[in-house]
C-alpha cells in the first residue's frame, strides 16, 4: 500500500523479468528493491504475455505508479533480462544490474553492487559466480564440475550466475547489443552462458563483490518450471556451452588466471 518512490538518484538501471505463475508474485522482488538503502534511476520488468500486458494484476499496477517502467518485448526467454535493454540504446552510459523475479533482495544489494563498480568500472560484477574449469586437455569440463567462486578477484575464467544480481558496465552492454540475437539459437535457455561469452570476445572479466558467494531469500512457490533441472541436471548447459565456446573464447579461458 506505499506510495513512496521506487527510484531515486543512484546512476543505474535495474532490469528484470517474469513469466506464467510468477508474474502473481514478482511484485515482492520489486518492493525488495525498491526497499533499498540506494533507489535506481529507472526500475524496468519486461513482459512478453501480452495478456498480462493488457490486464495487470494489481500489484504490479500500483508499482507503476510509484515509477516502475513495464514494457513489452519478444519472448527471449531468460535473456529478457538483459538484451531488450541493452538494445535499446545506441550508445549506454549507465551501468544495467539484473535482478531474478523469485529474490527478496536486502536493502544493501544495490549499493553492493553500485559500489563495487564505482571502485573499479572495467568487470561485470556480480554477488554470485562459477569458475570455469578445463580439464587436464585443456578442454571445457563439464558444467557440473564447475566450482564455486572463492575469490573477489576479476578473471575471464568466472561465469556470472544471475540469481543474485549482475552489474554490467556500460560497454559490456554496447558488447550486447552488437551481439545481437545470436543467443536464440546458441544458448536459448542459458543467459549467463552467453553473457560470459560475449564477454571473453568483448575484453570483460568478471568479478564476485566478495570470495564468499552470496545467497538471498526465495519467495516461496516460486521454483516451479526452473530452468535449474533442464540446464545443469539434463545437460543442456553442457550443449550450450559447446557452441559458444569456439577457438578464439577457449584461448582466452586457457591463458586465464
Amino acid at each position: 500500500i506505499s506510495r513512496a518512490p521506487l527510484l531515486g538518484t543512484a546512476p543505474v538501471v535495474v532490469s528484470l523479468t517474469t513469466f506464467g505463475h510468477r508474474t502473481a508474485s514478482v511484485h515482492h522482488t520489486i518492493e525488495s528493491i525498491g526497499a533499498g538503502s540506494v533507489r535506481p534511476a529507472r526500475l524496468i520488468l519486461w513482459l512478453d504475455d501480452e495478456g498480462v500486458l493488457a490486464d495487470l494484476p494489481a500489484p504490479l499496477e500500483r508499482l507503476r505508479k510509484r515509477g516502475l517502467e513495464i514494457r513489452s518485448c519478444p519472448n527471449y526467454g531468460p535473456h529478457k533480462k538483459q538484451y531488450p535493454y541493452a538494445a535499446m540504446l545506441p550508445d549506454h552510459v549507465l551501468p544495467l544490474a539484473t535482478a531474478d523475479d523469485d529474490i527478496i533482495y536486502p536493502r544493501h544489494w544495490l549499493a553492493g553492487l553500485l559500489g563495487a563498480h564505482r571502485n573499479d568500472p572495467r568487470p561485470i560484477w556480480c554477488y554470485r559466480c562459477h569458475e570455469i574449469v578445463l580439464d587436464d586437455n585443456g578442454a571445457l569440463a563439464a558444467y557440473q564440475q564447475w566450482r564455486p567462486c572463492t575469490t573477489s578477484n576479476p578473471s575471464a575464467r568466472h561465469l556470472p550466475t544471475g540469481v543474485s544480481g549482475v552489474l554490467y558496465p556500460p560497454s559490456m552492454l554496447d558488447a550486447l547489443r552488437e551481439a545481437g540475437e545470436g543467443f536464440l539459437s546458441a544458448a536459448p535457455t542459458a543467459d549467463d552462458l552467453w553473457v560470459h561469452s560475449v564477454a571473453l570476445r568483448s575484453g570483460h572479466e568478471v568479478a564476485q563483490i566478495s570470495a564468499q558467494q552470496a545467497f538471498f531469500t526465495t519467495i516461496p512457490g516460486t521454483q516451479r518450471g526452473t530452468l535449474q533441472r533442464k540446464n545443469v541436471k539434463e545437460g543442456h548447459n553442457d550443449r550450450q556451452a559447446a557452441a559458444l565456446y569456439g577457438r578464439s573464447e577457449m584461448m582466452v579461458l586457457r591463458a586465464a588466471r
